[in-house]
């Protein structure tokens, strides 16, 4: 009933966040007598922290000022392309966006960096609240056989680039190539902050997982669609609760950004006030998860650890990661993660055995957290240029 009951209360509070946001634009407005009255700034900052609080955060668009088109559609991902004026042989890179709360559009930052010289390619995971029953379900395995599906639409060579969760799948379908003596189609595979190994340096993200029964998160956090939704039935990890852990992993930090930002409004410094409003639009706006994908993740990733073993399986059929042999390497961590500990992506170095030394590189972006090690300065002066070279030496 958890779900059932959130929504209710959002749509309880939908014609208050209404009043509130179109109260505070006619306050706003310059030919509004309200504007100018002392402790006005006072009062908008109150409504626009209301409104915020109270709003429902639909998916951010790309805002690249390129356009884009869905190359390979599922059920649950669509392979979209952004078209470029890029001559055909331009190097491809295949973004694997996380399936872990937040849309693709997380990596916008990450994607503009490429754009100029290179095709660019994402995984535009779908709100499975949105999927009907009839699509039937999603799994780790059927994750695996979406990225078989989508490097087998780009043409070679692909160059791979799995920001986080999808480290774990990448290798997976990698390690399947192999298996069917077409690996020779990527040219290389970038993780960048990827829980291949999360024994190593454990952070808090690690322990929640590790820490329960897998029956302790089917019992609390999986829930069921509610009817007005598309997906209604679905078992889902539902968006809401995974927010409520990102916010309280950091609780004090988002409190003090927000208090900085009700300080920005009343001090008119609507820069520094933009700049909250376009992260945590961002931020804010999640989707659901299929249960059995977030159960068999936890299960076989953070629980058993069965990729560090080299245990994992694909459709039942044992995987040698030790097979993988033709793409290059490069996995790149930062020194101040908090949810991919230092040493996990590190761990596909000693995994992929068969890849031979000098085809591999590893960097350690110093002073730069987990979203760091993709997006702000230090990922566009230092991160993607070293990931571009790497590219370019392996193809």
């Amino acid at each position: 009933m958890l779900y059932q009951a959130q929504d209710m209360v959002a749509r309880f509070l939908a014609p208050s966040n209404f009043l509130v946001s179109s109260l505070r634009q006619s306050m706003a407005h310059p030919f509004s007598p309200a504007r100018y009255l002392p402790g006005s700034r006072l009062v908008r900052a109150q409504l626009e922290l209301f409104e915020r609080q109270t709003a429902n955060y639909p998916k951010p668009d790309w805002d690249l000022g390129v356009t884009t088109r869905p190359l390979v559609q599922k059920p649950y991902c669509d392979l979209i392309e952004f078209e470029t004026d890029l001559p055909a042989d331009a190097p491809r890179v295949l973004m694997v966006a996380p399936l872990s709360g937040h849309w693709a559009t997380l990596l916008r930052s990450t994607v503009a960096e490429f754009l100029p010289d290179h095709r660019v390619y994402i995984t535009d995971w779908k709100n499975t609240r949105d999927v009907p029953l009839s699509a039937g379900g999603f799994h780790l395995d059927d994750y695996v056989d979406y990225l078989l599906e989508f490097t087998d639409a780009i043409a070679a060579p692909v160059n791979v680039v799995a920001v986080c969760q999808p480290s774990v799948p990448v290798l997976m379908m990698a390690a399947v190539q192999a298996a069917q003596g077409n690996d020779d189609h990527i040219a290389s595979i970038t993780l960048m902050g990827g829980p291949i190994d999360t024994r190593l340096s454990p952070t808090e993200v690690n322990d929640y997982a590790a820490n329960r029964e897998l029956e302790w998160f089917e019992k609390n956090v999986v829930k069921t669609v509610p009817w007005r939704f598309a997906g209604a039935g679905q078992k889902v990890y539902p968006g809401f609760i995974q927010l409520s852990g990102f916010v309280a992993m950091n609780f004090d930090n988002h409190l003090s950004k927000h208090f900085k930002f009700f300080d920005d409004l009343i001090s008119g410094d609507g820069d520094s006030a933009e700049k909250h409003r376009q992260f945590y639009d961002e931020y804010l706006a999640v989707m659901d998860l299929p249960a059995d994908y977030y159960l068999e993740t936890l299960d076989r990733v953070f629980i058993q650890h069965l990729l560090p073993k080299n245990e994992m399986t694909f459709r039942g059929k044992p995987l040698d990661m030790t097979a993988v042999t033709k793409p290059a390497l490069m996995t790149i961590e930062g020194e101040l993660d908090d949810i991919t500990g230092y040493g996990q992506t590190k761990a596909a170095q000693k995994l992929l055995a068969g890849v031979p030394k000098d085809r591999k590189r590893h960097w350690l972006q110093p002073g730069v957290g987990h979203y760091g090690i993709f997006n702000g300065r230090k990922f566009r002066e230092v991160i993607a240029p070293k990931i571009k070279a790497f590219m370019h030496e392996s193809t």
